[in-house]
């Protein structure tokens, strides 16, 4: 009685080894449905669309934060050049301003309006209060 069960062919698991042709059958399927748009109809793509669209929105913040830290970069080294520069000139016309201040110079601009440096030294003016006027404005 012992005797082995005939199993149907039909009814016969399957058994067979995938053969490596498949792989890029299916990598060729998968392309093919990407580049078609047919994924985007299936249920489980549908469901994760709110992750998708914010993974997007991501992304697009990420590429505008990239440009705009660029643009200030290149507006903080033109500013910075624009700063070098105006030192320059504020360094310049100080020298000149401290050339020009000098008191022969001043002498020579003066000259043709007829004005002329004083040879005799200044004199200290000494001025005598009386008494009576400091009591004054003191009240």
């Amino acid at each position: 009685m012992n005797k082995f069960k005939e199993v149907p062919k039909a009814e016969q698991p399957h058994t067979e080894k995938k053969s490596k042709a498949a792989k890029p059958n299916k990598i060729a399927r998968s392309a093919i449905n990407i580049f078609s748009g047919n994924f985007l109809s299936k249920d489980y793509v549908i469901a994760q669309l709110p992750f998708i669209l914010f993974l997007t929105v991501v992304g697009l913040g990420y590429i505008a934060n990239g440009y705009y830290a660029e643009k200030s970069v290149r507006e903080i080294s033109h500013i910075n050049t624009e700063l070098k520069e105006l030192k320059s000139e504020y360094i310049i016309s100080k020298s000149e301003l401290m050339f020009m201040s000098n008191q022969t110079e001043v002498a020579h601009a003066v000259a043709p309006f007829g004005l002329k440096e004083s040879t005799v030294p200044p004199k200290k003016i000494v001025v005598k209060v009386s008494s009576n006027t400091q009591s004054e404005n003191k009240n």
